[in-house]
């Protein structure tokens, strides 16, 4: 038979797993959108850098 301490024991740690899953997965998700907004300004840079300056906007 599980003690209390035994099953306290199991739902903490796989809380702290379930944590810690959470953490690194918002973490991959951060990082992601960083790298997205990175290669966005990029793009948009190059593409007001080939601009051809002779076409004006109004």
């Amino acid at each position: 038979m599980i003690t209390g301490k035994r099953l306290a024991d199991i739902g903490y740690r796989t809380f702290s797993s379930c944590m810690m899953l959470l953490t690194l997965y918002g973490g991959y998700l951060c990082s992601m959108r960083a790298y997205r907004y990175m290669v966005r300004r990029r793009e948009l840079k190059t593409a007001a850098e080939n601009q051809d300056p002779s076409v004006m906007k109004d």
